[in-house]
C-alpha cells in the first residue's frame, strides 16, 4: 500500500472559498480513484490561504486485474459479423471458447486485463478533478486556456514517493513546493506526507485550519488577558481569519480615545468588517480601547510597526465612523421619513414609505394582543422602524439598521421603549437569535413579519424547494417564536385577514381568505421543523391543526403536549390502537353499504351490557371533553378519552359488530362511529403514526 501526495499552490484564496474548495478536491480525487478500482484506507484535505492539499493513504499499487466476457455472434454466423466481433475484440478466433446457451452455440470472448498502475489513474483523475473543480468564481492567467481561482504557481504530485506527472495549462508536478511566502519563501523537496507537513511547518506554515484557528484563539484570550480585558466572542470571525494566514500571531493595538465616543457597536463593526480585528471588552463587559489584529508575519521588531500601521488605518476607517456619526444627528429620525418614499420595498408592494404606514396600523392592532403596549407608542415606533435606511450609518454598514435607529431616536428624545423596539424589530433574525420580550418590541417585530409574509404570499412569491428569496420561511420562524415564547393569544387566520386589507386596492393577485389559508399552513410546516429541535413529533402537530380552525399558537401546542402525554400513557397507546380497529370496520362496512353510518346509535337497540355501557361512557366522556376543550383544559380532556378504554376494550371482546340481524349490525356500526367522533373532537387521531 502506498500514499499519494497532492498540493496546489497558488496565489491567495479567498477565505470563503477554501473550505469548500478542499472538500470538491477531495470528493473529485476519492471518487475518480474509487471509479478505477482504486480504494482508499483513508484521505484527508487540508487548505491554507495558498494551498490545496489532498493526501491519500493506503492506495495499492495498481488496479485489480479484470476478467472481461463478451458474447459474440452464432456459431456460423457469417464471416463478416466474425471479423468485427474479432476486431472489436482485439482477439484471435483460436482465443474464443463456444457455448451452448440454451438457444444455440455461440462464440464468446473472455478478456483479462492486467490491473492499470495506480500512478497513470492518478494523473487522470487528478487532471479531471482540477478541471472540474467548481470554484464560485475563477479566472485564466496569462496566455493560458485553463481556469483557476487565482494563478497557480506549482504542483506537488507524489505517489509512493515517486511524482505523478500531473499537468495543468503550463505548470507540471515535481517534487517541491514552497514555505511561507516572506518567512521562508525557498523551495524544498519532499518524498511523503510527513515530511511535507513538518518542512512545512519549520517554513512557517501551519498546513491544518483548525490548528490555526485553535493558536489565532489561545493567542488571543492570552493577550486579551496580559491587557485586562477578555476576548469578545466572534464566531465568524475566528471562522474567517485563519484563511487569511498561514502562520498567525496576534498582536495587540489601540483606538484612539476620540473615538470611544462613537457607539461601540459602531466600532465593533468598522473594525470587523473591514479589517478583521477582534474586539474586546472590559471587565464590566463594555469596549474596551484596544483591538487584536492577526498578522501572517513574524516580525523582528515584535510586531511595532505591524501595530502602528494598522492603527493608522483604523484611525482613517475610524474617521470616517465619527463623521457619519456626527453628520447622522443632524437631522432627526422623522425628517428622514419622506426619503422611504424614494425606495422600493418589492415592486408589487409599495415603497418603504407604504410599509411603514402598513406597519403603524399592524403595530396599533397588536397591541390588543400584547399586554402592557401602548397603542400611541406601537405606532411611533412602527413608523420610524426603517427611518435609519437613509442615514450614512447605515449605507455604510447595513447589518447596523435597527441599532442605529435606536441611537438617533434617543438622540432625537424619543421614549427609550420606543428606541428599543426600532432596534429590536429585526430581531429573532435566526433559530438561535434572542426573541425581544418588551411590548412594543413584539408589536413592531411582529408587524414587519407579518406585513411581509401576507404580501409575499399574496402577490404569489412563496418559497419553493431550497429557493427562499425573501427569507419568508424565516420570518415564518420569528413570527412563531415571538407569539409562542411571549404566550401571544394572537388569533393568525384574522390578522392575516387584518394585514391583507392594508394593502392598496388592486395591489395584490390573491384574495385575503386563500392568502390565510396558504400562510397558516406553511406555519404548521415551519411549527413542525421549529419542534423537531425540541423532540415534538410532527404528527402530532398533524393531528391538532387537521381539526380546522385552529391558529391560536399558543393554545395549538398547549393540545399537542397534552396529546404527546396522553399517547405516550398506557392507556392512550391501547386506545389508538382501539380508535384504529374501530375506524377500520366502519369505513370498510360504509364502502359496503354506500352509506356512512354517522348518525348517533339507537340506545333502545343496545342489547348487550358491553354495548350498553360503551354508550353510557361515550355520551359522559363527550360531555367531559366539551367541557374541557371549551375551558382550554387540554390535559383533561385527554383524562376523559381515557376512561373509554376498559368500556371499548370489553365491546371488541364480547360484541359482534357485522350482526345477522340487519338493523343490529348497523346500529353497532354507529356506537363505533361515535367512538371516532367523540375522540376526534380532541385530535385528529387518523393523522398520528406509528
Amino acid at each position: 500500500m502506498a500514499e499519494l501526495l497532492l498540493e496546489i499552490l497558488s496565489e491567495e484564496i479567498p477565505a470563503r472559498m477554501q473550505a469548500r474548495a478542499a472538500e470538491d478536491l477531495h470528493r473529485l480525487v476519492v471518487e475518480g480513484l474509487a471509479a478505477n478500482g482504486l480504494i482508499a484506507e483513508g484521505a484527508r484535505a487540508f487548505v491554507t490561504p495558498r494551498r490545496l492539499t489532498v493526501v491519500v493513504e493506503g492506495l495499492p499499487l495498481a488496479g485489480p486485474d479484470v476478467a472481461e466476457e463478451r458474447r459474440g455472434p452464432r456459431v456460423g454466423a457469417p464471416e463478416q459479423a466474425m471479423d468485427g466481433f474479432l476486431k472489436a475484440s482485439g482477439m484471435a478466433l483460436d482465443q474464443l471458447e463456444t457455448r451452448d446457451t440454451g438457444k444455440g452455440e455461440f462464440w464468446f470472448a473472455v478478456i483479462n486485463r492486467k490491473g492499470r498502475p495506480t500512478v497513470e489513474a492518478a494523473k487522470e483523475v487528478i487532471e479531471a478533478a482540477m478541471a472540474a473543480l467548481p470554484w464560485p468564481k475563477s479566472q485564466r492567467w496569462g496566455a493560458n486556456t485553463v481556469r483557476w481561482v487565482r494563478p497557480i504557481q506549482s504542483i506537488l504530485c507524489l505517489f509512493d514517493g515517486a511524482v505523478v506527472p500531473v499537468s495543468f495549462g503550463p505548470i507540471v508536478a515535481g517534487d517541491t513546493t514552497a514555505g511561507h511566502r516572506f518567512l521562508a519563501p525557498a523551495r524544498f523537496a519532499v518524498k511523503d506526507f510527513a515530511a511535507y507537513f513538518a518542512r512545512l511547518a519549520e517554513a512557517k506554515v501551519m498546513l491544518d485550519p483548525v490548528e490555526r484557528r485553535h493558536t489565532i484563539l489561545r493567542q488571543a484570550e492570552e493577550t486579551a488577558a496580559a491587557l485586562g480585558c477578555t476576548l469578545r466572542a466572534d464566531d465568524g470571525l475566528l471562522a474567517e481569519v485563519p484563511g487569511l494566514v498561514e502562520w498567525p500571531t496576534v498582536l495587540a493595538g489601540d483606538i484612539d480615545a476620540r473615538f470611544m465616543a462613537v457607539p461601540h457597536e459602531v466600532l465593533i463593526t468598522s473594525m470587523r468588517s473591514h479589517q478583521k480585528y477582534f474586539s474586546l471588552l472590559t471587565a464590566d463587559g463594555g469596549l474596551a480601547p484596544h483591538f487584536l489584529v492577526v498578522s501572517n508575519m513574524e516580525a523582528a521588531d515584535g510586531g511595532a510597526a505591524i501595530v502602528a500601521g494598522n492603527q493608522r488605518v483604523l484611525r482613517a476607517r475610524l474617521s470616517d465612523a465619527a463623521f457619519f456619526w456626527d453628520t447622522d444627528r443632524r437631522h432627526t429620525l422623522e425628517s428622514r421619513l419622506p426619503k422611504l418614499a424614494e425606495r422600493t420595498f418589492y415592486a408589487k408592494l409599495g415603497t418603504l414609505a407604504d410599509k411603514a404606514e402598513r406597519l403603524q396600523k399592524l403595530a396599533r392592532h397588536l397591541t390588543f394582543f400584547v399586554e402592557g403596549a401602548h397603542a400611541a407608542d406601537a405606532e411611533r415606533a412602527a413608523v420610524l422602524a426603517k427611518a435609519d435606511l437613509s442615514t450614512e450609518m447605515v449605507g455604510e454598514f447595513p447589518e447596523l439598521q435597527g441599532i442605529m435607529g435606536r441611537y438617533y431616536a434617543l438622540n432625537d428624545g424619543e421614549k427609550p421603549a420606543v428606541a428599543e423596539a426600532i432596534a429590536d424589530h429585526y430581531a429573532p433574525q435566526g433559530p438561535s437569535d434572542r426573541v425581544p420580550t418588551a411590548p412594543l418590541s413584539v408589536c413592531v417585530a411582529l408587524a414587519d413579519r407579518i406585513d411581509s409574509l401576507v404580501g409575499f404570499f399574496a402577490i404569489d412569491e412563496k418559497p419553493t424547494g431550497s429557493k427562499d428569496p425573501f427569507a419568508l420561511r424565516r420570518a415564518a420562524l420569528g413570527v412563531i417564536r415571538l407569539v409562542v415564547e411571549n404566550g401571544l393569544r394572537l388569533p393568525l387566520t384574522a390578522f392575516f385577514a387584518y394585514a391583507h386589507a392594508q394593502f392598496a386596492p388592486g395591489t395584490l393577485a390573491r384574495g385575503a381568505e386563500e392568502t390565510a389559508a396558504d400562510l397558516l399552513e406553511f406555519f404548521a410546516d415551519r411549527l413542525k421543523v421549529h419542534l423537531k429541535e425540541k423532540g415534538v413529533r410532527h404528527d402530532l402537530i398533524t393531528a391538532v391543526f387537521a381539526l380546522g380552525g385552529e391558529d391560536d399558537l399558543v393554545r395549538l401546542l398547549a393540545r399537542v403536549k397534552a396529546l404527546e402525554g396522553f399517547l405516550a400513557s398506557d392507556d392512550g397507546a391501547n386506545l389508538l390502537v382501539a380508535y384504529r380497529r374501530a375506524a377500520n370496520i366502519v369505513r370498510i362496512e360504509e364502502k359496503k353499504d354506500g352509506i356512512a353510518h354517522a348518525a348517533p346509535a339507537d340506545t333502545a337497540q343496545l342489547r348487550q351490557p358491553e354495548e350498553q355501557s360503551l354508550a353510557r361512557a361515550l355520551a359522559e366522556v363527550r360531555a367531559g371533553v366539551a367541557a374541557s376543550l371549551t375551558g382550554e383544559h387540554f390535559v383533561e380532556a385527554m383524562t376523559a378519552l381515557a376512561r373509554l378504554r376498559a368500556p371499548v376494550d370489553s365491546f371488541f371482546d364480547k360484541v359482534t359488530v357485522n350482526a345477522d340481524e340487519a338493523a343490529l349490525r348497523v346500529n353497532r356500526l354507529k356506537l363505533l362511529a361515535e367512538i371516532g367522533a367523540v375522540m376526534g373532537s380532541v385530535a385528529a387521531f387518523s393523522r398520528v403514526e406509528g
